[in-house]
């Protein structure tokens, strides 16, 4: 039986071409996945991880030791007081909106930094209405600073957020379906410094999906209140099933745990069921399962470059998140693309993406991802909101290998007749 997958020898040519050149920034991503690396192990082993943590708990959950360590743990890697790492979040948008309820009360505003957040939290602060329970609906009040030129407005989020009712502010890290460019840590540092010139005691709240160990820190490190991301993104390494976390300072989690269950219950419930030891697991690959992604990212870049299309960032960018965006500039393309993408899957591979109208989005959506957990974009995939310019969103590739392989036979379906 023959196993070989159909690469003409044009698209072959095409990705030796691609690789000739990026020696400089794989050294530099490697670099970086070292470095990040040693951090965890050390971590794993300053707070003495053994076989005993890896058993779950059923029911309440109640003393779970596993569990609990994994919150030092995530504390000590982000810089924090605390953490809160739960199978119980269902994603990250549920991660940031327990952190956002945790952090305000009726009469307070929150103040996004960068435009507006993702597509998903639009209607958990009540910008777009998605039904009753909103920060809204809770007498919060929601502004936001717009970008100048796809770039933070510096002035406008120092005017802004000097409003003593501000008690928020949140910066979200990725560029989400926006144009902007993501935001390195030191940009993150930098804004940071002028919510706390012009508003001391408003929170900082980073939505830091995307960009778990693409550096060396993270926002925590240069001024953030509290750090927010999902577990099948980044930080799981390719094995968490379910989940995200929170880090940050003390109040603030705990006031996230509270939205997560309810106050008096806060962290002391929710049982793991047998998964601490992928969560243990996972975070211990994360460093290097993220450099296989910004690999692929890299390497998805400079072949779509050499097919006469504009990625952004480009093939010869510092990165800041694992998210490549490809502007294919007409529907066709990016539906092609994404059937690509899907072919190249290890699970999945038969299906046939299509737009639809996916909950949490003004339009339809196009998504491929063939994934050993749903959902989980650490692993390659890619998807697309449905309306102009036609930009498709790639992330992902557990291995750089396989991540290539994807975007090669992505790169087929485009050029078919």
């Amino acid at each position: 039986m023959d196993f070989t997958l159909q690469i003409s020898e044009r698209v072959s040519t095409l990705a030796r071409q691609a690789e000739e050149g990026l020696g400089p920034q794989f050294a530099r991503i490697d670099a970086i996945a070292q470095a990040n690396s040693r951090r965890v192990l050390a971590a794993f082993q300053k707070h003495r991880v053994a076989e005993a943590y890896f058993a779950g708990t059923t029911g309440y959950g109640y003393d779970d030791l596993g569990r609990d360590k994994l919150d030092e743990i995530y504390a000590g890697l982000f810089g924090t007081e605390d953490a809160l790492v739960r199978l119980q979040f269902v994603n990250g948008t549920h991660a940031i909106a327990c952190a956002l309820f945790g952090a305000l009360k009726a009469g307070d505003v929150l103040v996004s930094a960068v435009g507006a957040p993702y597509d998903t939290l639009l209607g958990v602060v009540g910008a777009v209405d998605k039904g009753h329970g909103s920060l809204k609906d809770y007498g919060v009040e929601y502004r936001q600073v717009e970008l100048v030129d796809d770039a933070p407005d510096r002035v406008g989020l120092a005017e802004t957020v000097s409003d003593p009712r501000v008690k928020a502010v949140l910066i979200q890290r990725s560029r989400g379906y926006a144009t902007r460019a993501s935001l390195s840590v030191d940009e993150i540092g930098d804004l940071c410094a002028i919510v706390r010139k012009s508003n001391p005691n408003a929170a900082i709240l980073v939505d830091n999906c995307y960009g778990e160990f693409v550096e060396e820190r993270e926002p925590t490190h240069v001024g953030a209140d509290l750090v927010v991301g999902s577990l099948i993104k980044n930080p799981g390494g390719g094995l968490a099933p379910t989940g995200a976390y929170i880090a940050g300072r003390r109040d603030l989690v705990e006031g996230a745990a509270m939205r997560l269950t309810c106050p008096g219950i806060g962290r002391e419930c929710g049982a793991t069921l047998g998964n601490n030891r992928l969560l243990y697991q996972g975070l211990f690959l994360a460093p290097h399962t993220v450099a296989q992604a910004v690999k692929t990212a890299v390497f998805a870049a400079r072949l779509m470059e050499l097919l006469g299309y504009e990625a952004d960032p480009k093939s010869d960018a510092e990165r800041h998140d694992i998210i490549q965006m490809l502007h294919l500039k007409n529907p066709e393309a990016v539906k092609r693309f994404c059937r690509g993408i899907q072919s190249g899957a290890p699970v999945d591979s038969y299906v046939t993406p299509e737009p639809w109208d996916m909950p949490g989005y003004d339009c339809p959506v196009i998504m491929a991802a063939g994934a050993f957990i749903q959902g989980a974009s650490i692993e390659l995939s890619a998807d697309a909101p449905m309306r102009e310019p036609y930009t498709v969103y790639l992330q992902g590739g557990l291995t750089y290998e396989s991540g290539k392989t994807g975007v090669m036979l992505a790169a087929e379906e485009l050029l078919r007749d």
